[in-house]
């Protein structure tokens, strides 16, 4: 009874679930340079000035694309980084940030501060003079999967050409009747109560068709006790095609880069690659359609001229041998 008691009172407090909701720290876990890496430490600013930091992490060898990372939701970037760390010797440059309230952010995290978090991260990175702005690649973790997705299912980006996210969720009241519904007794109410202590405002379920026709890959472990596996399925069910669901047979969240890595690294950097390259050839046959025709005129009193054993080449404006 204290545990409903507790949830409704949330929703009638200041600052409601929030607190609940995100589990941030200022702790420094690791840096790229304990890595071997190049990096630069970057500050810039969401929409309403809150202070965020990132980390760009140039390629190792000539890039292909520039990789966003949307972390997960305990501790910040630096705990997070060793999802990512591999991807610069693979040709990838790699910005990781920080959302408001998580590690050197200013501010405190609630849901539509970190959605405008996001945007302004892709904003940073798109005017960049070192980045190609048509080689974007989204790749988003847990909660940052599941912003990624709002943000980008909210508008289209120039210059995105691939999002890969892994064991997000697919509304925030699917996921709060889950954990509802681990608690002992507030399991039978979990439904009136998911409506009464959160909505479904920046749920990825509600535009992940929308990310359509850029190539959208879902990422999933079976054995995911924190988001489970059915909300990966719901939010592949709803998206369009170009779409791929990697499911992970026994894996646990978040777990398909590491203890999986040897399998699933190779092929997210495959994935992000291709999404590349179709991108450039879909963008060089365009250009060749758009070229105008170079068509080759003869006046006919040089007829004459251009004629050899008896037959006339000379050539009309439509473009043929007469």
């Amino acid at each position: 009874m204290r545990t409903i008691v507790l949830l409704i009172a949330l929703t009638v407090t200041s600052g409601c679930a929030s607190r609940y909701l995100y589990y941030p720290d200022h702790r420094v876990y690791q840096t790229p340079q304990e890595k071997g890496l190049r990096f630069e430490a970057v500050d810039f600013s969401s929409s309403d000035g809150t202070a965020l930091s990132g980390w760009f992490v140039p390629a190792t060898r000539k890039a292909i694309g520039t990789i966003i990372h949307f972390h997960g939701n305990a501790q910040n970037m630096t705990a997070h980084f060793s999802f990512v760390d591999w991807l610069p010797a693979e040709g990838f440059n790699i910005f990781i940030f920080d959302y408001r309230g998580y590690g050197r952010s200013g501010g405190t995290p609630q849901r539509q501060g970190l959605h405008d978090d996001c945007i302004a991260a892709i904003a940073y990175v798109q005017q960049r003079p070192d980045v190609d702005p048509d080689a974007l690649l989204i790749f988003g973790q847990s909660l940052g999967g599941a912003h990624a997705l709002a943000v980008l299912g909210e508008k289209r980006y120039n210059g995105v050409q691939a999002v890969a996210i892994d064991s997000a969720f697919y509304s925030y009241r699917a996921i709060v009747r889950d954990k509802i519904g681990e608690m002992p007794i507030a399991w039978i109410a979990k439904w009136p109560l998911s409506f009464l202590v959160i909505n479904n405002r920046y749920s990825p379920g509600a535009v992940v068709q929308k990310i359509s026709p850029t190539p959208l890959l879902l990422i999933h472990g079976t054995a995911d006790q924190v988001i489970p596996y059915r909300h990966a399925q719901a939010l592949f069910k709803k998206a369009r095609e170009p779409k791929e669901l990697w499911t992970i047979e026994g894996g646990a969240h978040t777990d398909a880069l590491t203890t999986h890595g040897d399998i699933y690294r190779k092929r997210l950097a495959e994935f992000f690659t291709s999404a590349v390259q179709n991108s450039r050839t879909s963008h060089e046959l365009e250009a060749k359609r758009d070229e105008p025709r170079r068509e080759l005129w003869v006046h006919p009193d040089t007829a004459a001229e251009n004629t050899y054993l008896g037959i006339n080449l000379s050539v009309t404006a439509g473009g043929g041998a007469t």
